[in-house]
């Protein structure tokens, strides 16, 4: 007894030295407010302990809510380290086949993706040995095809981007490649006034790697990179 009245002494004098430490514990201080409640009996109604019981509840969305903002903080900084590595990848080759090579290499390396495409639309349609030679990452298509693989249309607005599960418009640009791809980032290419656009294609085989709910900011800036990265190849 001397013993537990000592221990229970202790702990009395470190309460209150240190009220804090109960307090901010919430597994103790709802021990506490329980054990009050039972010492009411069950024919009261306690007002407090129902407003305590809400602002827990409150306080632990406020906490889901903190943690979702921080990790789509980490998310966001994560991924715009991504796209400004994949951007210096972009600008470093000075040949073209270079460029393209990195393309289908590095760069799909860097950006977590399992295809990417460059296409060029043109008004010939004989073949280019040239052009066959890259033919694994270049793809050439005829006049307005872009605008059928991204659904665009005259009465529609341009979108710089668009973010689709894999569609059948675009499975030729994929090859033997195209049963495996779930999910694809379309980056429409501008290369200016009396130039036929390009587009860049990002394919995933996971189906939920491009979703069209996901912001599109950075995939804007990497598009409008690379346009002026190909403008030095283009006469």
């Amino acid at each position: 007894m001397r013993e537990a009245a000592e221990i229970l002494h202790d702990l009395k004098d470190r309460i209150m030295a240190e009220p804090d430490m109960i307090l901010d514990d919430p597994e103790v201080m709802r021990a506490l407010v329980h054990a009050d409640e039972r010492k009411m009996g069950t024919n009261i109604v306690d007002l407090r302990g129902i407003a305590m019981e809400k602002l827990e509840a409150r306080l632990d969305r406020l906490e889901d809510t903190h943690r979702s903002v921080i990790a789509a903080a980490y998310e966001n900084l994560a991924g715009t380290n991504q796209i400004h590595r994949a951007i210096l990848s972009v600008l470093e080759p000075v040949e073209f086949t270079a460029f393209m090579q990195n393309l289908g290499g590095e760069v799909a390396d860097l950006l977590h993706v399992d295809a990417v495409r460059l296409v060029l639309e043109s008004h010939d349609a004989a073949p280019d040995p040239v052009l066959a030679q890259l033919d694994e990452v270049l793809k050439v298509v005829e006049f307005g095809g872009i605008d059928r693989m991204t659904g665009s249309s005259s009465n529609m607005p341009t979108r710089k981007v668009t973010l689709q599960t894999a569609s059948p418009e675009t499975a030729i640009l994929y090859g033997a490649a195209a049963p495996h791809i779930g999910s694809e980032a379309l980056l429409k290419l501008d290369f200016g006034e009396a130039r036929l656009p390009g587009l860049l294609a990002l394919g995933s085989e996971d189906p939920e790697h491009f979703r069209p709910n996901q912001g599109t900011d950075l995939l804007t800036f990497f598009a409008g990179v690379t346009e002026r990265a190909i403008l030095r190849w283009i006469a």
